[in-house]
């Protein structure tokens, strides 16, 4: 099975549709006079341990990985809890920056009444907000190059694709000869 990488496009486009949702949303509030801006504090504390139990699942992988198999702990990587963790770290690229720019897009709008209180806490929660969803991008990025497998001695490895190619050309190069 191969997993491709995530394009950093993919986070740019969803940080952008984000930023766009949340400041609508903001603008909406601010004319039906509901306001739906902020987050709790508890958002953001969920979401840097998020952040911090995918970095380590994907470390676990990367270190299990990329030692030797002579040299490896007793302890095994369970197949099923390494694909998890780069599942997980997918969807932290997506969801970080979606969320980012959604909290960072409610930011926008409401710096023009920043001088009122409920205001003034509602930019802060939603600028820490954004800050730990961008963290989590990152480490979205990070997790999933961690959890990257050395190539196998299988057909995808360098070696053997260069083994092919030259029995290729000296199959082509019997058969000229004749």
């Amino acid at each position: 099975m191969n997993a491709h990488r995530t394009p950093w496009w993919h986070a740019a486009i969803a940080l952008v549709l984000g930023l766009i949702a949340g400041a609508g949303l903001a603008v909406l509030g601010e004319s039906t006079g509901l306001t739906l801006i902020g987050t709790p504090w508890f958002v953001a504390a969920v979401l840097a341990v998020i952040g911090v139990v995918a970095l380590v699942l994907a470390l676990n992988v990367h270190k299990y990985a990329t030692t030797d198999p002579k040299k490896r702990p007793k302890t095994f990587v369970n197949p099923s809890v390494a694909f998890k963790a780069l599942v997980l770290c997918k969807s932290m690229i997506l969801a970080g920056a979606a969320l980012a720019g959604w909290y960072g897009g409610q930011i926008i709008p409401t710096l023009a009444h920043i001088e009122g209180s409920f205001y003034e806490h509602a930019v802060l929660e939603c600028a820490v907000t954004a800050a730990v969803c961008l963290a989590d991008m990152v480490i979205g990025f990070v997790g999933e190059w961690l959890c990257q497998l050395p190539p196998d001695e299988g057909a995808e490895h360098p070696k053997m694709q260069e083994q092919q190619r030259q029995g290729g050309l000296a199959g082509a190069a019997v058969k000229t000869a004749r």
